[in-house]
């Protein structure tokens, strides 16, 4: 008869990341290999009682894969930061869910003993993602077809177009807005709430701890440091609501009530007991659950629901049980339809209370790890037990967490 072992526990003991830049802006210079390794050298500095020899793994997500980041980006980051050669690295891609979905891998390893120390996280430098070409399909072909990789669909096959259709991000936040009746002004109110929310936490230095400065070397000119998200950008209602629809006449979706394209990287630091004990860390939240769960792709935004509900009904919680939620915010439409769906309030003060994507930013492999980044460092500064982090996914997906204060 086998003896069934209990679960480890997997506990976060430092979270931290780079400003958000954004698209074209101040991070756009940095390499998105180098890109990675700002954070995870800064968890060495923050960290020095432990022995970076004997890390397990480093496991990071990345959903665009095709340029400087084409050749495991973990693999190559963990090397150029100093970590030891026989550490290995893994690149995980669940598009805009692929850092949450590494921790979410780190908690699975440390709980089965495969592991006990992890620096997991996300990358995503949207600024330097390349145009791509395909080869030629038959001999002596002039037909040349180039896709920008920065968001959406290339190389689309025909049968996922014909069964599913291929809607781009903002098409999909149109379908939500038309089928759960979202109005524009709803939107608008929600979107400018954000940018009011993130504005204040900058302003107050709420997120001064997660955040590591970056030096930026600028040619014929002095270096500066970056330290600051710079995708915020603060303005009036009335303002707002001038902005024409991005994708479609009679549209509701805008540049202001979107999220960013943006660059960025965190990195988290994941231990288990065993490992705690022995560099004397101190943890900051236990990680007590990570699911995913599947939508239709054309209304991809509702995906946050599914995967809470799922993740939820396995733990046996409801949504009462937590002090703050983080629900990302790649639409507004998408992000009240979630909130809708799942019986939230639209002011519950819960919700984002630093602001979200829409305006702190969305660079896509980071987004998930910069989540439960920031939530940890909330309940650490304001002595919250309890945290959601969850999220949408392209081609149809959601993506849940559940963190607890230790």
């Amino acid at each position: 008869m086998i003896k069934r072992r209990s679960m480890k526990e997997a506990f976060i003991c430092d979270a931290i990341r780079t400003p958000i830049g954004r698209y074209g802006g101040t991070l756009a210079s940095i390499r998105t290999d180098d890109l990675a390794v700002i954070p995870i050298k800064a968890l060495m500095e923050r960290n020095a009682s432990v022995n970076w020899e004997e890390v397990d793994d480093v496991i990071f997500g990345c959903a665009n894969q095709a340029g400087e980041d084409n050749r495991n980006v973990a693999r190559m980051a963990l090397l150029l930061a100093g970590l030891s050669e026989r550490i290995p690295g893994v690149t995980v891609n669940r598009l805009c869910g692929s850092g949450m979905e590494a921790i979410g891998q780190a908690m699975r390893m440390i709980r089965t003993e495969d592991a006990d120390l992890i620096i997991a996280g996300g990358v995503e430098s949207m600024s330097r993602a390349p145009f791509v070409m395909g080869k030629a399909s038959e001999a002596f072909s002039r037909d040349v077809q180039i896709y920008d990789t920065t968001i959406g669909w290339r190389f689309i096959n025909k049968k996922m177009e014909q069964l599913y259709g291929v809607d781009s991000m903002i098409e999909t936040a149109e379908n939500v807005a038309g089928m759960y009746h979202i109005s524009r002004e709803d939107q608008d109110i929600f979107a400018y709430h954000s940018q009011l929310k993130a504005h204040q936490a900058i302003q107050s230095g709420a997120m001064e701890r997660e955040i590591t400065p970056v030096e930026i070397v600028r040619p014929k000119s002095e270096p500066f440091v970056f330290s600051m998200d710079e995708h915020p950008r603060l303005s009036s209602l009335e303002k707002i609501g001038t902005l024409r629809p991005v994708s479609r006449p009679g549209g509701t979706v805008t540049a202001a009530n979107s999220s960013g394209v943006n660059d960025g990287a965190a990195a988290l630091l994941i231990a288990s007991e065993n490992a705690l004990k022995k560099y004397k860390l101190r943890p900051m939240a236990r990680i007590v659950g990570v699911q995913a769960a599947g939508v239709p792709p054309r209304i991809m935004g509702i995906g946050p629901v599914p995967a809470t509900q799922k993740l939820l009904s396995k733990l046996h919680f409801s949504l009462e049980d937590f002090d703050l939620i983080e629900l990302n915010e790649a639409f507004a439409s998408q992000s009240l339809a979630c909130m809708r769906l799942l019986g939230l309030k639209e002011d519950d003060p819960r919700i984002n209370p630093q602001g979200g994507a829409i305006s702190l930013g969305h660079p896509l492999g980071m987004s998930g790890a910069r989540l439960i980044t920031t939530a940890v460092h909330q309940m650490s500064n304001n002595n919250l037990h309890r945290a959601l982090c969850t999220m949408c996914i392209g081609v149809g997906q959601g993506i849940a967490s559940i963190i607890e204060k230790v």
